[in-house]
């Protein structure tokens, strides 16, 4: 996929924005960064689940023009929290999907889960700049997805870091001389851990990750490496490559955020302090640059660099996420729903860390294959996959 070439604002100029799930990890550091520089910005819209306090808070700082929550019950108390603000308040789901359809040049996607693939899906069918943190649009409905952006001319731009840093180093002026692209993992926090240890983790170690701080899920999806199975499938989506060309390399100091190999024997690698404010504001500037708080990167204070292959025996989601994405059409979307019922199950302690690779493999197995054509058809395989997922859950 080549990134569209639309009309930016200049340097001087203001971009209009919105942030969809402005309280979560991605949004609260996308709204730390327009407020470092609000001349550069007007906000359309913001959105949030429930944390009505937070995103008050935002939507007074930022004057945003609408505040939505996707909780019903909450709009009272977000009413009375903006009352006089001259900020719009609107609750429920519907809602959230009308703000992403509000005019405005750039929309960051940041609601997790298959919640954000409809607000995401509206902001790219009137062909916004879309920065991209959710991760079910390209692995749950990425031939959907794909499909959409071109027909509507919209521009796709990925925060995560490793794709970021792809996307900053990929020659799309001619993709065939890529041999292949690698994405680094940190290894997340039982790199070094045995099967006989890994399977007494409690939600507390795994989420307890050595470089990055993240929500609760991204955290479980780095202990058991689902995070580089789906984010392999978002590479394949966002570049063009095939499978085969995307490797996965542990790297455990998240310093290089992923490297591009050309046919000449050059590697090109994005590095950088891991604060997601760098790809953040890679994607909310892009084509240009702006300036963030991140740490500078100090490779003398680092000293050493090292790298190693991942163990798909300790980690079969990395086996799991090739497998579904060979096998194609909703084979991706049952994946992913079935890693996040797992994922809560394990979190809820209601299955051991060990199970939720298991239950993915078991849901893979046994829900019914057919392709995806439509968002409709995307949603319908995504909640046959989480009933299947759901019985493997303990009582």
């Amino acid at each position: 996929m080549t990134p569209s070439q639309v009309a930016i604002a200049p340097q001087s100029g203001v971009r209009s924005i919105s942030i969809l799930g402005s309280t979560g990890s991605v949004g609260t550091s996308t709204v730390d960064l327009v407020m470092r520089t609000p001349e550069r910005f007007s906000v359309t819209a913001l959105s949030a689940n429930r944390n009505v306090a937070l995103l008050a808070q935002q939507a007074r700082t930022l004057k945003s023009e609408i505040a939505v929550v996707a909780d019903e019950s909450c709009y009272g108390d977000l009413k009375e929290a903006l009352s006089g603000s001259g900020v719009e308040v609107a609750a429920g789901r519907k809602a959230v999907i009308e703000a992403a359809m509000r005019p405005s040049d750039w929309v960051m996607a940041s609601i997790v889960g298959t919640a954000g693939l409809e607000p995401t899906f509206k902001a790219v069918e009137r062909g916004a700049i879309v920065g991209l943190a959710n991760k079910e649009c390209l692995v749950s409905a990425g031939d959907v997805m794909i499909s959409e952006i071109k027909n509507h001319g919209a521009t796709m731009i990925p925060v995560d870091s490793e794709h970021s840093a792809i996307f900053q180093v990929f020659d799309y002026e001619d993709p065939a001389k890529v041999n292949r692209i690698i994405l680094t993992a940190s290894g997340g926090p039982f790199r070094e851990k045995s099967l006989e240890e890994m399977a007494l983790m409690t939600p507390e170690q795994a989420v307890a990750h050595p470089n990055w701080d993240m929500g609760a899920k991204i955290s479980i999806d780095s202990a058991t490496m689902m995070n580089k199975g789906l984010e392999l499938i978002e590479a394949y989506h966002l570049f063009p490559v095939s499978e085969e060309q995307i490797e996965i390399l542990i790297h455990p100091q998240s310093v290089v955020h992923s490297l591009v190999d050309y046919v000449d024997g050059s590697v090109l690698a994005q590095m950088g302090a891991p604060d997601m404010r760098t790809p953040i504001s890679y994607a909310l500037g892009w084509p240009q640059r702006l300036a963030t708080p991140a740490p500078r990167l100090n490779l003398q204070e680092i000293g050493n660099l090292s790298f190693e292959a991942p163990d798909d025996v300790r980690f079969p989601a990395l086996r799991l996420a090739r497998e579904a994405l060979k096998m194609g059409g909703n084979a991706p979307t049952v994946l992913n729903a079935a890693n996040e019922i797992a994922v809560e199950g394990f979190l809820n302690g209601r299955v051991g860390f060990l199970e939720i690779a298991a239950i993915v493999e078991n849901t893979m197995e046994n829900a019914p294959q057919c392709e995806l054509v439509t968002l409709s058809d995307v949603l319908e395989a995504d909640g046959v996959a989480r009933e299947i997922a759901k019985t493997y859950i303990k009582g």
